[in-house]
């Protein structure tokens, strides 16, 4: 009877250690700013509403449900989506011509905002009363998600609309590195006097673009974030969509700070593979024992640089989840190639937001010493966007 009664006790304890376990594993759930609802539906009654959005705008705890399906079903008057770069469901190429058309789902017309009209016109946003951005960034400077994001705040602080943010957590928000933006050198993929990994969510760097007064003429928008809950900046979180068509996994988007740099060489980054930001390499078998083929991919890359060329270079998908932003990859390369400035394209500096790392590639200099070039101006950076921080 007494062994019973322990085996009775010891799974009453062992099922109620795994209820709380659960209970709590459910309450630490992320929650993205689409799934606060009961922070922005109030908002959005009565108002006509601008959605700029992509694939990537949805509610993860509710099977993956569009953020555009969500507002309608809940009464919200949707009048137009804006979509950026890549397209409302995520299929264009880096660069390529995303036209207006309408969503067949819902027939809601779509606005581009990229190619000639990066920014919404008083015309396309007179009949809103707020535009929501819901896009998930991947936390670099040079991803154009950023510039979208600015482009739309300068337009509707012109128009006198307001701005909700509905916040997502940034897949390498938990550091801060790389160049800093130099002033002359901004462009669509670096519009900010910020670094290539800023540690900042859209919702941090919106009111970083606000408080700092970045707009075109000091102006400042009406602008509220609807936060993430339980999320702080050191915790990994992996992107249940991938946020364009060439950060195809968690790995790519970790590596992207780094080999993104390839952009403005002659170096393929792996582009025409399935797993491009993860490789790089050149038709020439100087580059490394690894070899990869790049080709045309519909929906990832129509004309990769090297198409249908063997290329030779390094494998790094192996490389870990904790991967932070280095200069090894690009200096490897550079050094394997001894084109000197031939290497570079002219896209190089615009990437880099400065004309000063290329300088210092082609005097030899190495990772440490280019670090140590940049340690002023990330503690500079450090301190300012202190104040703009919403999470730990």
């Amino acid at each position: 009877m007494k062994q019973a009664k322990n085996s009775l006790l010891i799974g009453f304890l062992a099922f109620f250690t795994l209820t709380l376990f659960t209970q709590t594993t459910i309450a630490q759930q992320v929650l993205v700013g689409a799934e606060q609802s009961h922070l922005y539906l109030p908002i959005l009654q009565g108002k006509k509403v601008g959605l700029v959005g992509n694939q990537t705008s949805i509610l993860p705890q509710s099977a993956n449900k569009h953020v555009v399906d969500f507002l309608l079903e809940n009464g919200i008057e949707v009048k137009k989506v804006f979509v950026p770069e890549h397209g409302f469901r995520g299929t264009a190429d880096a660069g390529e011509k995303v036209d207006n058309s309408v969503d067949q789902k819902t027939g809601l017309p779509i606005i581009s905002l990229y190619g000639n009209n990066k920014k919404p016109s008083a015309e396309q946003i007179k009949d809103l009363d707020v535009v929501i951005f819901d896009l998930q960034d991947v936390g670099t400077r040079f991803f154009t998600y950023i510039s979208t994001m600015h482009y739309v705040m300068e337009a509707c602080a012109e128009q006198g609309k307001k701005v909700i943010i509905f916040d997502r957590p940034n897949p390498n928000g938990g550091y801060v590195d790389g160049p800093m933006l130099k002033k002359g050198f901004e462009s669509f993929v670096g519009m900010h006097l910020i670094p290539v990994v800023h540690g900042l969510t859209v919702g941090e760097l919106a009111q970083m673009i606000n408080g700092e007064k970045w707009l075109k003429g000091g102006l400042t928008v009406d602008l509220e974030v609807i936060p993430v809950k339980n999320w702080i900046h050191a915790q990994a979180y992996s992107l249940p969509v991938k946020p364009s068509p060439n950060l195809p996994s968690d790995l790519a988007i970790k590596l992207y700070p780094s080999t993104c740099f390839f952009e403005g060489t002659v170096m393929s980054l792996g582009r025409g593979t399935y797993d491009p930001f993860q490789m790089y390499g050149y038709p020439d078998p100087k580059f490394g024992t690894f070899t990869f083929t790049p080709v045309s991919i519909d929906g990832m890359s129509k004309t990769p640089p090297h198409q249908d060329k063997l290329c030779y270079g390094v494998d790094l998908r192996g490389e870990s989840l904790d991967h932070q932003f280095t200069l090894k990859y690009i200096l490897d390369a550079y050094q394997k190639s001894g084109m000197k400035e031939k290497f570079f394209n002219n896209f190089f500096n615009t990437l880099a937001g400065t004309d000063e790392l290329k300088k210092q590639i082609l005097e030899g200099k190495s990772e440490a010493e280019i670090r140590e070039s940049w340690k002023a101006g990330l503690e500079e950076f450090k301190r300012k966007r202190e104040k703009y921080l919403i999470y730990k």
